[in-house]
């Protein structure tokens, strides 16, 4: 049998990667070591506190039943004075918050709450694809905003044409940002803020990444900004601070009309987080956030290994601020798959290319810092030894 799959899936793009993971099996089988450096996925335990709080909650039997879909009051509350602490952001917890199943579940949702088929919507390219893809799937369509080396990754909302900007009813922003590594201050929040009140358009950070950083950056919060929580939302995570990608617990934080529709929609389509996990996150958002100084400490000697042996080979890098990605040019003569494809044939390495996060991702690739030391000094003496100097 044979069944008509929905439009909207049909609209979605098709996976970028298939043939770099064909190749990939392909070098597997035939007992080639890989050494994957694709993947944003904290390879550090979870606290052990955070572990125990789980496994205490677990054995309480009033966890056991349906939670809350917007998430415990004291899960919000803990995320508020979290925000204060961090940031200096005052949130009400009853009105300002809602739990999310990781904070790609909210940015994939939120979609379905404000946009309407045919509606535009601002997406940065390259970015996260949850922005474009929950769009679409919404009946949306995404107007790409290019992310360029020339301005620090962060897109020019002028040069937006002022009936694209007049149609579009939200825009998607990211930083630190997935995959350039790029920041963001103030000033351009800032300038977010009175480009939402100009034309009415909903903002949507994603924040994953603010306590990931180096070298006594300190990221800000969208929220800092004054006037952002009446035009937008933010969103955040324990996924990457505490080593938690797995549990699938987050949070949206801003607008209270806005986070109401969120938790609406939420309401009629998921039950909530399992509440042991909820006390779990809670144990690391009012716990010491040494554990996060100390994973910072380990992704910076990675990103100095990584960033130097690049540059031992000709590239021009600087170290980035934030996150646990580098983001850097191919060499002449190469496009982004075609380099990933040259690096794991002589390497055995896996690079990320840029066009899996846009079509301005062209002529970049991404490599991940999630990955064992040891493991992560080998493949730079891989890239040494098997791929030479390299020309731009």
């Amino acid at each position: 049998m044979r069944f008509e799959q929905a439009q909207r899936l049909k609209n979605l793009s098709p996976y970028l990667f298939a043939r770099v993971e064909r190749l990939i099996e392909e070098k597997k089988a035939a007992g080639v070591d890989i050494i994957s450096l694709g993947i944003g996925d904290p390879d550090q335990p979870t606290p052990d506190h955070i572990i125990e709080e789980l496994i205490k909650e677990a054995r309480n039997p009033a966890n056991h039943q349906y939670p809350s879909s917007v998430g415990m009051l004291c899960y919000r509350q803990a995320v508020a004075s979290w925000y204060a602490r961090r940031f200096g952001v005052q949130l009400n917890p009853e009105t300002e918050v809602v739990a999310l199943i990781g904070s790609k579940e909210g940015i994939a949702h939120i979609s379905w709450c404000y946009l309407n088929p045919g509606d535009t919507v601002l997406v940065p390219d390259p970015g996260y694809p949850v922005y474009a893809g929950g769009a679409i799937l919404a009946g949306a369509v995404p107007y790409y905003m290019p992310l360029k080396a020339e301005r620090g990754y962060l897109p020019d909302l002028a040069s937006i044409p002022t009936e694209v900007a007049r149609r579009a009813k939200m825009i998607f922003i990211n930083y630190p940002n997935n995959p350039t590594g790029a920041v963001a201050d103030e000033a351009f929040f800032a300038e977010v803020v009175a480009f939402a009140r100009e034309f009415n358009v909903l903002v949507c950070h994603d924040a994953a990444y603010t306590e990931i950083a180096f070298d006594g950056y300190r990221a800000p919060s969208f929220l800092q900004v004054p006037g952002a929580k009446e035009v937008g939302i933010e969103f955040g995570s324990v996924s990457k601070p505490f080593n938690m990608t797995g549990w699938r617990i987050g949070w949206a934080a801003g607008c209270p009309e806005v986070i109401e529709a969120l938790g609406r929609l939420k309401s009629n389509l998921d039950s909530g987080q399992f509440q042991a996990i909820q006390y779990a996150a809670m144990a690391g958002l009012n716990g010491s956030q040494e554990v996060i100084s100390r994973v910072n400490e380990l992704y910076r000697e990675r990103r100095d290994i990584l960033v130097e042996g690049l540059n031992s080979l000709g590239w021009k890098l600087e170290k980035p601020k934030a996150t646990f990605y580098i983001w850097a040019p191919v060499p002449t003569g190469y496009t982004s798959e075609s380099f990933a494809e040259l690096v794991l044939e002589r390497t055995g390495v896996v690079i990320t290319p840029g066009t899996g996060y846009g079509a301005n991702g062209e002529g970049y690739f991404r490599i991940s810092l999630t990955v064992d030391t040891a493991r992560l000094k080998e493949a730079v003496e891989r890239l040494k030894s098997n791929l030479g100097p390299v020309k731009f």
